[in-house]
């Protein structure tokens, strides 16, 4: 994969990432969170099956065993509990203060690459996450 590639890709799951936001906020007004979340998932899923199988790496399936699919395992109840999280808060909350909070994952992703992936964080790094931090905390608060 090119080098470059992760920045549209990571722009377009930011876009992507917003309009969860809006059609969540708008989706969960009269429903409870944790049936949206449901609903949510399934969709997910089916859409993900129909990939899966138009690019004809079904078979790839079989081959996740040991460490590996215990790890996506745990990324699925993670995912799953963030979504359980997300959707509540978006149920009781202003969607334009619980994004930028549920963002705030960026500076939690990066302390715990560095705690368990022996990620190295610069200083420009820790500077940008202080700023994203103290962002986070000001659009939720504004």
């Amino acid at each position: 994969m090119q080098s470059w590639l992760w920045l549209p890709l990571a722009l377009g799951s930011a876009f992507f990432a917003a309009l969860v936001a809006i059609f969540g906020k708008i989706g969960v007004d009269k429903i409870d969170s944790n049936v949206a979340t449901m609903v949510r998932a399934a969709i997910m899923f089916v859409f993900m099956l129909a990939v899966v199988l138009a690019s004809g790496k079904i078979g790839g399936v079989a081959d996740i065993k040991g460490k590996a699919m215990l790890f996506i395992m745990l990324a699925g109840v993670a995912g799953a509990l963030s979504w359980i999280c997300y959707f509540w808060a978006l149920k009781v909350g202003k969607a334009s203060q619980v994004a930028p909070i549920d963002r705030f994952s960026a500076v939690i992703t990066l302390v715990l690459a560095a705690a368990f992936l022996a990620e190295k964080v610069s200083w420009k790094t820790g500077i940008g996450a202080v700023i994203m931090t103290v962002g986070a905390i000001l659009i939720a608060l504004g």
